[in-house]
């Protein structure tokens, strides 16, 4: 059996507060814009959930992080939105010699309500990354710094295929 040919696994977690500036950013989560949802600060547009499936790609592929490809030394991704890191990331991965089989994410938070655009959320980051992703969404039940609207989090897993 040639082990370099099994599928891989990542796993990506990426988390952020809400901005507390007395005129935040807007908020960007799942690669949509939510109106009237404060913002979440970041270098990048703050978008947790498409943050943790970029990290996941890299996590399966081995090819680092996050950080190592759009870290805050890096000035031209400050402001980049989520969907733009998730592409890149799904191209570097591509370039790594591996196909992408799925993403899939799991948002923290008790904002926006995410139900009822699930499928508007799925279908604009599986655009970005060119393969399913899925989303889904819970609450922390009012414990940790989610539960207290500080912030929201995302962990995310995706399978590649070596090439």
């Amino acid at each position: 059996m040639d082990l370099t040919k099994l599928p891989r696994t990542g796993i990506g977690l990426d988390i952020h507060a809400f901005d507390p500036g007395e005129n935040p950013q807007p908020l960007w989560l799942a690669g949509l814009l939510w109106d009237g949802e404060r913002g979440l600060a970041g270098h990048s547009d703050g978008d947790a959930v498409a943050h943790a499936a970029a990290d996941a790609l890299f996590s399966a592929a081995g090819i680092g992080d996050l950080g190592t490809h759009f870290g805050t030394d890096r000035p031209e991704y400050k402001g980049a939105s989520g969907a733009t890191l998730l592409a890149e990331a799904a191209r570097l991965v591509r370039e790594a010699g591996f196909g992408i089989g799925n993403i899939a994410v799991q948002f923290v938070g008790n904002r926006p309500k995410f139900a009822p655009r699930r499928t508007e959320a799925e279908a604009a980051l599986s655009a970005a990354a060119g393969a399913p992703v899925s989303v889904s969404a819970t609450t922390s039940d009012r414990l940790g710094f989610a539960g207290r609207d500080e912030g929201i989090a995302a962990v995310a897993t995706a399978l590649v295929v070596p090439l």
